[in-house]
């Protein structure tokens, strides 16, 4: 039977210390930290095509201004195509309030012919034009918040590129142990890298089934829904669910409920489609997080980092597992962290042959 040292205890004590504390600093630092975890995150997925132009031949400063130009001109496009959609979505807020609001004296005439009582004094408060532009404020300042850090965001991302090539080097030296240490750091880049090329383009491909869907089912600004389709599928578990709601919600004040109904099948049909049969079949088991350490993972870094920190949960929860696996200390964390280990084929082939032997006869 295993004794567990008080030395063995106190260091377990002093880890789950030390990380109650982690969490705190980055709770307190969030306006700090999410510029740069985001930086870093972009710069993963600018990181692809860079290599792939080196591989080439390209020259690095060439690759790397190519890449940077690229990722500007994505970006102010995909600025302009939001900042567009949202100022004409903005416009035609008002007329979408009158119809939610007749929507709801017609429910209420509906529900008084069958003497059901209904009090819906607070959904219409709710949805008062004050209310609406209370939640526009709030929005704005959020993208204005964005906007003010883009010019760090971008830099920070730049110089991470730039130094992209010397990071192994830079690590063998500072590494105590680099020949344990850095195939752990080379398998966690690989997976990382390859989570977020497969993520991206099924998000990519999500937004594009989405906005062609709505634009056939006639919902006003498909183009809007559809980039929030793609920005939300990153978020795991339940950013398509999120993403669903506000086509859901015009289509009924817009449409009606049918074509509503329309609206909320397709997005659990592509969510199907997408999350459960192509995004599996590409990423597998590459992940090496259990589905439910992904759920509370969501959790803990949307606390602690906010929308950004969801975004990011599955990437910075593969860096903490990496992190706990170079330790012997707390490689056991990192064991709970991972997923369920399949049955094996030696216990497989011993549970058939079990079955298929014969009961023993009666004396």
């Amino acid at each position: 039977m295993t004794s567990h040292t008080p030395s063995s205890v106190s260091n377990t004590l002093v880890i789950i210390a030390a990380l109650f504390v982690v969490a705190a600093g980055l709770k307190t630092a969030q306006d700090l930290v999410v510029p740069f975890l985001l930086s870093a995150f972009i710069a993963t997925i600018a990181a692809t095509p860079l290599f792939w132009l080196r591989n080439k031949g390209v020259n690095g400063s060439l690759s790397l201004s190519l890449v940077i130009v690229g990722m500007v001109v994505a970006l102010i496009l995909l600025g302009g195509l939001l900042a567009s959609s949202t100022s004409a979505f903005a416009a035609k807020l008002p007329f979408y309030q009158e119809r939610l609001l007749s929507l709801q004296t017609d429910l209420l005439r509906v529900l008084d012919e069958f003497n059901i009582p209904l009090d819906l004094s607070s959904i219409i408060t709710s949805l008062s034009p004050a209310s609406a532009l209370t939640v526009a404020g709030s929005t704005l300042a959020k993208v204005g918040t964005i906007l003010s850090d883009s010019l760090l965001i971008t830099l920070t991302v730049v110089f991470i590129l730039a130094e992209a090539n010397s990071f192994p080097s830079k690590l063998k030296h500072v590494l105590h142990n680099p020949e344990r240490d850095l195939p752990l750091f080379a398998r966690f880049t690989t997976n990382m890298n390859r989570y977020i090329a497969i993520k991206t383009s099924v998000s990519i491909a999500t937004g594009v089934v989405v906005t062609v869907i709505l634009w056939v089912l006639g919902v006003d600004f498909p183009l809007l829904w559809g980039l929030l389709a793609m920005l939300l599928n990153f978020i795991p578990t339940i950013g398509s669910i999120i993403a669903a709601v506000p086509p859901v919600m015009l289509a009924i004040v817009q449409a009606g409920p049918g074509t509503a109904v329309a609206v909320a099948f397709s997005f659990i049909l592509i969510n199907m489609v997408m999350g459960n049969m192509l995004e599996p079949r590409f990423m597998g088991r590459g992940l090496g997080l259990s589905t439910l350490v992904v759920f509370l993972s969501l959790v803990l870094w949307g606390w602690l980092l906010g929308p950004i920190g969801m975004l990011l949960s599955v990437p910075l929860t593969m860096t903490a597992k990496i992190a706990l696996e170079a330790n012997p200390q707390t490689n056991w964390i990192a064991y709970l962290l991972g997923p369920a280990e399949p049955a094996t084929a030696d216990a497989a082939t011993q549970d058939a042959a079990n079955d298929k032997q014969p009961p023993a006869a009666d004396p």
